[in-house]
């Protein structure tokens, strides 16, 4: 098989989520971060023909950006043989066992309830990336008084850092505050449908959809006000 563009931004962005991946056989790539704050699943233009882990999803990609041409990848047993330039280089990659690797449970996820609902377009993600970025700020927060909805960017434990707010649109509804972790968005740049449940007393999760790629996240909240 030959990896796509698309499919090798998804590994790119898969490791900084978890630098090891199992792929599983089909056109599904799932991944967890290592505290299991992030779970992500994307929809990959190849079929995997088999099962097989990845420890070192960086040096994976690396290997792969060696070639100029897009290079060839098979599975042979529990090696993936890489052979590009023209069929003139052939590397041979070893796999790990899947007992190495932290992996997602095989249920899919389903919010326990849909507390907010917004759309988080491209443009406005990657401002409060940034700012988060230049700020330093350890958090980002969805807040919500009732009538207006807004990104801020914050830290939680110290009301004097500095803080971003980005007004997003009205809200209607009973006030709301997710606070995220800024490690945890780890998106692939796009526009997302996101929708956070504060179905626990103490914390919730958010689902982030992508509206142009079949790719979603899930992140815990780490903190809420209602």
């Amino acid at each position: 098989m030959k990896l796509s563009e698309n499919t090798v931004n998804v590994l790119k962005n898969f490791s900084s989520i978890n630098t090891a991946l199992w792929f599983k056989s089909g056109n599904t790539l799932r991944t967890i971060s290592p505290f299991k704050t992030v779970l992500a699943e994307a929809v990959v233009d190849e079929t995997i023909p088999s099962d097989f882990g990845v420890y070192d999803l960086h040096q994976l990609l690396s290997i792969l950006s060696l070639y100029q041409d897009t290079p060839e990848v098979t599975v042979v047993g529990n090696d993936l043989v890489i052979q590009g330039n023209a069929g003139r280089s052939k590397i041979t990659y070893r796999c790990c066992d899947a007992t190495m690797i932290k992996t997602p449970p095989d249920k899919d996820i389903k919010l326990p309830s849909e507390d907010l609902s917004f759309l988080l377009t491209e443009t406005d993600l990657d401002w409060v990336l940034k700012s988060a970025s230049v700020l330093a700020s350890p958090n980002i927060a969805v807040v919500g008084d009732g009538t207006k909805l807004v990104l801020k960017t914050l830290d939680a434990s110290n009301d004097s850092a500095h803080t971003d707010t980005l007004d997003l649109g009205p809200h209607s509804g009973d006030p709301v505050k997710f606070v995220f972790k800024t490690e945890n968005w780890k998106f692939l740049p796009g526009t997302y449908a996101v929708t956070a449940s504060n179905k626990s007393a103490t914390a919730g999760v958010a689902k982030f959809q992508n509206q142009a790629r079949k790719v979603v996240y899930f992140v815990a909240i780490e903190g809420q006000t209602k």
